[in-house]
């Protein structure tokens, strides 16, 4: 048997001692596209709990001992009952470097990199290709915002260690603080690791025999002293995730949609979001004399006849502009868009969409085309697109979409902007269109399947069909914004509404104060392979596309809330 299936046989006997408890799931992808497995508890991202969260890791080394000893610990916890369990919420990464394991290249990974080496990463996210499982550990560990963090390793002399943010845990261990400056536990206690706050980290060095009574009196002491509290990192999150969503969507309209350079989609969005989020909340400053000045140029020079899909999408504020304003010419813009979609034949994707039916173009076909028929009423532009949406044939039998039909591969995005485009399509459609059933039933088949996918932490992976691919900030607010427009116009089901306030929820916590998201990925064209989708990198910071979505997905929620 492989050691990742000795692990996984190890996580799943675990699960079925404490039924209910535990969920398996991955928090990283190695060189060689192998899992780093994880065993999350059910309360690990709950916002209520009042269970003290701890994450247990194990074999960042690479040994096998190391490994061995994080598998009891969880046998010896899973053995304590309702006792510890109903207090503690215990997840677990048991083997944190599993090529250096499997490969017996310990403390590397076979691949150049040292995983329990200097931390915190710097750059190069996900796809540095010596040391991804540095990247992977950092980000899930620091936005689950654990409580504490217990490194075990196995070792001839017992040793407690503690890093800056745990000294209160020291007396009672006679812990000493953790050597260096740099490892893993150190970083996590001191700063504010990924903008957040400290985590309590310890290292219990000790052999297989001593671990049972060092743990007992690990977990006897949190059980019996209010020595530990909710975690720096943790109040952060709950900080963030306590604001009022049009307070969030307002941090998000300061930061983005005040430009229109280039005329993409990722600059018209937040345009939109603008408008939209002044619509709810009209006693704001008012937005409209900023954009129309922004505006004006393109507006009176119209839509250009050699856009491409992306770029015809940006105009998606022409209407609520004109809205704002009174001014009719606004709309035109959304016309002019909408007529350079043209229909080449049943069977082929409409000019200028890419011949290969890419999910991109779903909702820039949706989003413009939808728009120009309640505008005019016209039919052919509902034809176009119920004609575009089925034609395509690459939505697979599970519900996910293939990125284009040369690229079989299930990308985030790719989902998101599937989604993005039914639900934009649905809101216009008119209830007696031929095909408004077939594409209802094409929503609701990728609702679902987005759902089944969706971590516990709300987001969605980078690669749909790849656990541990990083969670990727986009995909989860198109998905979001997909959910919130089908609950609040009534062609998705209620019970969804868990699903979109669990990614509203992870959304919000990687939102900071001034528009910056976390981990949306890159522009991406079509790739060759999973190893390329998975290479794209995650942006930390400021990102047009993903602060426009955001926005959407912000004033969508509120809508939704007021019913609206």
């Amino acid at each position: 048997m492989s050691t990742e299936e000795t692990i996984k046989d190890a996580i799943d006997t675990l699960i079925r001692a404490r039924p209910g408890f535990w969920n398996r799931t991955s928090c990283g992808v190695t060189r060689s596209l192998g899992q780093i497995p994880a065993l999350v508890d059910r309360n690990a991202y709950s916002v209520e709990t009042s269970r003290t969260r701890i994450l247990l890791l194990g074999g960042l080394t690479g040994y096998q001992a190391d490994v061995d000893m994080a598998l009891h610990a969880l046998e010896l916890f899973a053995g304590g009952g309702d006792a510890l369990s109903l207090r503690i919420a215990l997840s677990a990464v048991p083997c944190a470097n599993p090529d250096g394991l499997r490969l017996n290249s310990a403390p590397g990974n076979g691949a150049g990199g040292i995983p329990s080496g200097v931390y915190p990463p710097e750059g190069k996210f996900f796809y540095d290709p010596e040391d991804p499982e540095k990247r992977y550990l950092w980000r899930w560990v620091c936005f689950q915002a654990p409580d504490l963090v217990l490194e075990l390793q196995s070792g001839d002399s017992l040793t407690w260690e503690h890093n800056q943010a745990a000294q209160s845990l020291a007396p009672g261990l006679a812990a000493k603080m953790i050597s260096g400056e740099q490892g893993f536990l150190a970083a996590l206690g001191a700063g504010h690791p990924d903008g957040l706050g400290t985590i309590p980290g310890l290292r219990l060095t000790a052999t297989d025999e001593q671990l049972p009574r060092e743990l007992s009196r690990l977990f006897s002491m949190l059980r019996q002293l209010d020595v530990l509290t909710k975690s720096d990192a943790r109040n952060a999150l709950d900080m963030r995730r306590s604001r009022p969503k049009t307070e969030i969507a307002k941090v998000l309209a300061t930061a983005y949609g005040h430009t229109f350079d280039p005329v993409v989609y990722t600059q018209g969005m937040p345009i939109s979001g603008r408008l939209r989020l002044h619509q709810l909340e009209p006693g704001g400053e008012d937005p409209v004399p900023d954009i129309t000045s922004l505006l004006e140029r393109f507006a009176t020079g119209g839509v250009p006849l050699d856009l491409a899909p992306s770029a015809l999408a940006s105009v998606v504020w022409a209407d609520e502009l004109a809205d704002a304003t009174g001014e009719a010419r606004y709309n035109d813009l959304i016309i002019q868009a909408a007529d350079r979609f043209e229909s080449v034949g049943q069977g082929s994707a409409p000019k200028p969409c890419d011949p290969d039916f890419r999910t991109e173009d779903l909702f820039m076909s949706g989003a413009i085309l939808g728009r120009a028929f309640k505008l005019t009423g016209n039919n052919k532009y509902t034809g176009i697109l119920a004609n575009f949406l089925l034609d395509g044939k690459i939505q697979q039998s599970h519900g996910l979409f293939w990125h284009c039909r040369s690229a079989p591969y299930y990308w985030g995005r790719g989902n998101g902007f599937a989604a993005m485009g039914l639900a934009e399509s649905l809101t216009y459609l008119p209830e007696d269109q031929a095909q408004r059933p077939a594409i209802t039933a094409m929503y609701s088949r990728l609702m679902e399947s987005l759902r089944r996918l969706q971590h516990p932490s709300g987001l969605l992976n980078q690669v749909l069909d790849v656990p541990g691919s990083y969670l990727e900030f986009t995909a989860t607010c198109m998905m979001g914004y997909a959910m919130a427009r089908g609950l609040r116009l009534g062609f998705l089901s209620a019970d969804f509404r868990a699903s979109v306030d669990l990614a509203w929820q992870a959304v919000a916590e990687r939102v900071d104060d001034v528009g910056s998201v976390v981990d949306g990925c890159v522009s991406t064209g079509v790739q060759n392979n999973v190893r390329e989708y998975l290479d794209r990198p995650a942006i930390f910071g400021f990102d047009d596309r993903s602060g426009g979505m955001a926005l959407w997905f912000a004033v969508e929620m509120e809508r939704l809330d007021r019913g609206i």
